[in-house]
């Protein structure tokens, strides 16, 4: 008996990023978009009490030497292991996309079982698609800084990619926090050193909707004030405190950032790490540049895993 397939009908509230071999932004690339999804789903899983592996660490890499894999590489593949289905994005039209994803297009992620797939499975990808649409961002070019500056505010390194919005998602057998927590967390999954990537948890998740960094003038930028550097824009490079917070906070050549920021619409969101910058903490920062903050705005992972819902889609 033939399985039908999973849709989630989206429109891109800004251009998606997804790169083609040449590092350009003219056609859709649905690996991209699946690796952004599967990252996603490990934050999840995470913050539900699992762990998931680092399919870039060859030491920490699916399956083990049991054979064993993380409940993310299970759905998704691994060295060995297949992902359970066929990943395509089509145009509003229902053909495949290939150009790239615009700002205001309507779009839609087509997943096509390969082999059973399991009622928490699909329930992981429904909340995962809900957390990106409502809290975070997919594809590429994320890291981008928005800009309040007339001459500078529409210049490529200056734009917002990757938000979305769900349209309409895929029907889903009700499934509970509490039963996602406890398929997440059974036996039966490898359990990888979570290690550096410890982080990149719901558990240490944090959005706020309506308000943005960016950079106003010449000697003003809320997004370095909130990151520690100089806000002088010759400086801004330049870490105000060389402390282990800001250096963190501000990431590398070789490590991401770990604040996000996009215009418009306007959306902030990041990460903390326990034991060196707690979620209070980066409240305290935000409440440097935003001084009328308020408690409710400041949504952290475990209140945004409430809101999510994947338990109330029925078939």
């Amino acid at each position: 008996m033939s399985v039908p397939d999973k849709e989630w009908r989206l429109t891109a509230l800004t251009d998606v990023w997804t790169g083609d071999a040449n590092g350009k932004e003219q056609r859709t690339v649905t690996t991209g978009l699946l690796g952004s999804i599967r990252w996603w789903l490990e934050v999840l899983v995470r913050g539900l009490g699992g762990a998931a592996c680092d399919p870039a660490d060859p030491n920490n890499r699916c399956p083990d030497r049991q054979d064993k894999r993380c409940v993310v590489c299970e759905l998704f593949g691994c060295t060995g292991w297949a992902r359970k289905f066929r990943f395509a994005v089509l145009d509003g039209n229902g053909e495949v996309m290939v150009a790239q994803i615009k700002h205001g297009s309507e779009f839609a992620v087509r997943f096509t079982p390969l082999r059973a797939v399991t009622a928490e499975e699909w329930a992981l990808l429904d909340t995962t698609l809900a957390l990106i649409a409502g809290y975070g961002a997919i594809g590429g070019k994320t890291v981008l800084k928005p800009s309040d500056e007339p001459n500078r505010a529409h210049a490529w390194q200056h734009r917002d990619y990757g938000l979305i919005r769900v349209e309409q998602g895929a029907a889903q057998a009700p499934i509970s926090q509490s039963q996602l927590a406890q398929y997440i967390c059974d036996g039966r999954w490898r359990k990888s050193p979570q290690q550096d990537f410890v982080w990149a948890s719901l558990a240490n998740f944090w959005c706020v909707s309506g308000r943005y960094l960016s950079r106003q003038d010449t000697s003003g930028s809320t997004f370095n004030k909130l990151l520690g550097r100089r806000e002088l824009k010759n400086q801004g490079q330049q870490l105000a405190s060389n402390d282990s917070v800001s250096r963190w906070l501000a990431g590398s050549r070789q490590e991401s950032k770990k604040i996000f920021s996009f215009k418009n619409p306007p959306r902030t969101f990041g990460f903390a790490k326990p034991g060196t910058i707690e979620l209070h903490d980066i409240k305290g920062r935000l409440r440097s540049v935003w001084p009328a903050l308020s408690d409710p705005e400041f949504l952290t992972g475990a209140r945004i895993l409430d809101t999510l819902g994947s338990s109330q889609r029925v078939p």
